[in-house]
C-alpha cells in the first residue's frame, strides 16, 4: 500500500470569552508600557488539525467509525470558550488540545492555532478613561499563536513544538531609513536613496527555549505580543537603517535581549515604500510620494540564540 500521512480538522471557529483574568506580572522592558494582559476579553479563531492514522480507514475504505466529525471539534472548541479562563492564547490552546486527546483516543496529535480578534477597550467622553464593556474591533495587526501536542505511548501527553507571533504590522517611517551602496549591473534602475521614507508590511514569530514558558504559568517568563510589537515599532523609530535588512536583524537583536526565555525570533518582511512624485525636490520639506509598481520586495531573517 502506498505510505500516507493523513491529518484533518475544522478551520477559523470564533469565539469570545469574556470575564477572563487578566495575567499580571509580565516582564518590564523599557520599550513597552505593557504589564498585563487585562482587557477582561480573550477573542479568536481557532483551527485545528488533527494528526492520526487511525483514521486512515475513512480515506481507504470510506469506513467513518473512527472518525471525529468537525462539526464535533467545532463544539468542543465552543463548550471550552466558556468554561476557559485565562488571557493567553497558547494556554487557551494547551487546555483545549489535552480535552480534546483526553476524550478521543483515535487521535494521536493535534496542531492548534489561535488567530487574535484584536478588541480594545473604548475610550469614554474626554477623560480618556476607558470603558470595561464597550470594544472596538482594530482591522490592523494581531498575535497569533500555535501548538503542537502528542500523545505519547504511555498514553501522556507532550507539548512537542509552540510558536507564538504579531503578525500584519504596517510601519511607516518618513525618514531615517537609507538603501545606497547596493550592487550595481544593466539591468539596475533603482536610484540610491540616502534619507527615503519606508513603509513595510512585518510580520514576527518567536519560539521559546522551554517550550512550556509559552503558556503562561509563569508571567514574568511569558513574552507578550504587545511588547514585541512595542520593541520592533521602538527599534523602527531610533535606527536610522542601510536597508530592511538591517532594520529587521537589529529588531532580531534587540528582542533576544530584551527576552532571555527566547530561543528563536524570525521576521517576513515586504517593502511597500511609496516612488517620490515626478518633479519632487527630495530636500525641499514639502514632499509627495505615491505607490510604487505592485511587485514587493521580499526580506526574511531567523535568529537562533
Amino acid at each position: 500500500m502506498t505510505d500516507a500521512r493523513i491529518g484533518y480538522g475544522k478551520l477559523e471557529v470564533p469565539v469570545q470569552c469574556v470575564g477572563v483574568t487578566p495575567l499580571r506580572g509580565l516582564p518590564a522592558i523599557p520599550e513597552s508600557p505593557v504589564r498585563a494582559l487585562d482587557s477582561g476579553m480573550l477573542a479568536c479563531e481557532v483551527s485545528m488539525e488533527v494528526l492520526g492514522q487511525g483514521f486512515l480507514a475513512a480515506y481507504t475504505e470510506g469506513d467513518n467509525r473512527a472518525v471525529v466529525a468537525t462539526d464535533t471539534m467545532k463544539n468542543v472548541i465552543l463548550r471550552h470558550a466558556l468554561e476557559h479562563d485565562g488571557s493567553a492564547l497558547e494556554g487557551f490552546l494547551d487546555a483545549l488540545g489535552h480535552r480534546f486527546l483526553g476524550t478521543y483516543p483515535e487521535m494521536e496529535g493535534l496542531r492548534l492555532s489561535a488567530r487574535e480578534l484584536p478588541f480594545e477597550r473604548v475610550a469614554i467622553g474626554g477623560s480618556g478613561e476607558r470603558s470595561d464593556r464597550v470594544f472596538s474591533l482594530g482591522g490592523g495587526d494581531r498575535a497569533i499563536a500555535g501548538l503542537e501536542l502528542s500523545r505519547a505511548e504511555d498514553g501522556s501527553v507532550g507539548l512537542v513544538d509552540a510558536r507564538s507571533g504579531q503578525v500584519g504590522l504596517r510601519l511607516l517611517k518618513t525618514t531615517g531609513s537609507a538603501f545606497t551602496r547596493f550592487a550595481r549591473d544593466d539591468a539596475t534602475t533603482l536610484p540610491e536613496r540616502a534619507d527615503r521614507p519606508l513603509f513595510i508590511h512585518l510580520d514576527v514569530h518567536w519560539r521559546y527555549a522551554d517550550p512550556a514558558d509559552a503558556l503562561a504559568a509563569d508571567p514574568a517568563r511569558y513574552v507578550a505580543a504587545a511588547q514585541v510589537r512595542d520593541v520592533v515599532a521602538t527599534v523602527f523609530h531610533e535606527l536610522v537603517s542601510e536597508s530592511i535588512q538591517h532594520l529587521v536583524h537589529e529588531m532580531g537583536q534587540r528582542l533576544l535581549e530584551r527576552f532571555p526565555v527566547l530561543e528563536e525570533v524570525a521576521f517576513r518582511a515586504e517593502n511597500h515604500t511609496y516612488d517620490p512624485v515626478p518633479g519632487m525636490d527630495p530636500g525641499a520639506e514639502r514632499r509627495a510620494y505615491t505607490a510604487a509598481f505592485p511587485a514587493w520586495g521580499l526580506i526574511t531573517l531567523t535568529l537562533n540564540r
